[in-house]
């Protein structure tokens, strides 16, 4: 073997390694959540509405897949049956923004360079902090405000703030759950109130036409 001038092959040689697996810096994943419309996965872009459960779109997104009667297809979308169930936010810009520059490879990324902040604590709007939004107005503030500033009116426009009507963006598993039984309970609800009115309609054009 070899005397033709070849050569023997190194075991090494013969065997591919396996690539490492390459592991995403969970910032990375944090902000492309709160910068991606969850149903188009387009870039967030005003205006941007938060549904129940606590997920980020861009409004003209919502408003095409309610035309094409979409959402109820979507798995991601599917909760959302009237743009009651989502909100309009008031978000505050920041001003120190520079806005997305060339994707460098392996370059430093600045994750607290983001287009909005918390309007009490400037904290960026990136998923590193949790961030609630107001459903009675559509403000959006950090959970850290809440901690450090104890107040009973809403943090981004000074309006009102009930601890009910607080939903946190993009919740952990345990909290989503509460998220989505509350839409259920909800509904049913709205399912039981709309029986009562009609069961009403039906007795008083009942009584009417006995007369």
């Amino acid at each position: 073997m070899g005397a033709d001038g070849g050569t023997i092959p190194k075991r090494c040689e013969l065997v591919r390694k396996k690539k490492k697996q390459e592991r995403l810096d969970p910032n990375f994943e944090y902000a492309a959540k709160y910068s991606t419309c969850q149903l188009s996965h387009q870039p967030l872009k005003k205006p941007i509405v938060a549904c129940k459960l606590g997920r980020l779109y861009n409004k003209t997104a919502i408003l095409e897949a309610k035309l094409d009667k979409s959402l109820s297809a979507n798995e991601i979308s599917k909760h959302i049956k009237t743009l009651n169930d989502v909100k309009e936010l008031n978000l505050t810009e920041n001003k120190a923004y520079k806005g997305d520059g060339p994707d460098k490879g392996d370059a430093y990324k600045d994750f607290n360079d983001t287009p909005y902040i918390c309007p009490i604590t400037a904290l960026g709007l990136n998923g590193i902090h949790p961030f609630l939004v107001n459903w009675t107005c559509g403000c959006v503030f950090s959970e850290k405000a809440m901690q450090e500033l104890k107040s009973t009116t809403c943090y981004g426009c000074g309006g009102e703030l009930k601890t009910e009507n607080l939903i946190t963006l993009y919740p952990n598993e345990e909290l989503l759950k509460v998220y989505e039984k509350r839409i259920v309970d909800e509904r049913a609800q709205k399912l039981k109130e709309q029986f009562g009115s009609y069961k009403e309609i039906l007795l008083e054009k009942s009584l009417t036409s006995s007369f």
